[in-house]
């Protein structure tokens, strides 16, 4: 049901990443799902082909908003999340739900703490959800890094991360409805012609930040736990 009303979409989008730039329709990529079990996600090509650009669909595993592969075209599907709309194929397959974290590459999942992982990777990931929510622009914090790889595997995904563990161990059928809603939401707002939020973050959202502002508060601690076992060992 859900694919059929988003079937007009679908031609909309393929149709226009057909007649924009040379190359495929579709991008896929390997993710790593459920239990480590690797899989192929599908999404919509916002990058010109390596015959375009020097880095074409190469590079690093992570975009910046800036990033000069993303053609005219991609900028606009991605700010709408439009990309993302081919993945319904992967929820069908059963790769994937509409609900969950979001599926990261090998790469990255080599570099999860072994506790979250397992915790993380005992759910299928899903097309939308809290973390995802919160970190909606991302891409914007990754403009002027010098090196976006090593910025987002140090400070971005270990707070996703924590993140998508709290929400595996909290989620509900009333709590995906509500990121469902939340992700219908600021879709609409974004192709209405609106920044995507009116800087009201939403209910799941807020589940996110107080997830967030945990860790930095338990960061704090630690930190100032450091600072004290410094202080005995030099008196010492």
């Amino acid at each position: 049901m859900l694919l059929l009303l988003c079937l007009p979409a679908l031609l909309w989008a393929a149709l226009a990443v057909t007649l924009t730039s040379p190359g495929p329709v579709f991008y896929r990529q390997e993710r790593v799902g459920r239990g480590g079990q690797i899989f192929q996600i599908w999404k919509f090509r916002t990058m010109f082909t390596a015959g375009r650009s020097s880095l074409g669909q190469t590079g690093p595993l992570v975009t910046a908003q800036d990033d000069c592969r993303i053609t005219p075209l991609g900028r606009h599907l991605r700010s709408w999340k439009l990309d993302e709309l081919p993945q319904l194929l992967n929820v069908l397959r059963g790769d994937m739900s509409l609900v969950g974290p979001r599926p990261q590459v090998p790469r990255f999942v080599d570099r999860f703490d072994p506790g979250l992982r397992r915790i993380v990777l005992s759910v299928r990931p899903g097309m939308t959800g809290p973390t995802a929510l919160y970190f909606r622009h991302e891409e914007f914090l990754l403009n002027g890094q010098p090196n976006r790889e090593r910025f987002y595997l140090t400070q971005i995904m270990p707070i996703k991360l924590q993140m998508d563990a709290e929400y595996v161990c909290r989620r509900s059928l009333a709590f995906d409805l509500q990121v469902l809603a939340d992700t219908g939401r600021l879709v609409l707002s974004r192709l209405a012609g609106r920044a995507g939020s009116s800087g009201i973050p939403t209910a799941s959202e807020l589940s996110a930040l107080q997830t967030a502002e945990l860790m930095q508060q338990t960061a704090e601690l630690s930190q100032m736990a450091d600072m004290a076992r410094a202080a005995v060992a030099q008196s010492a």
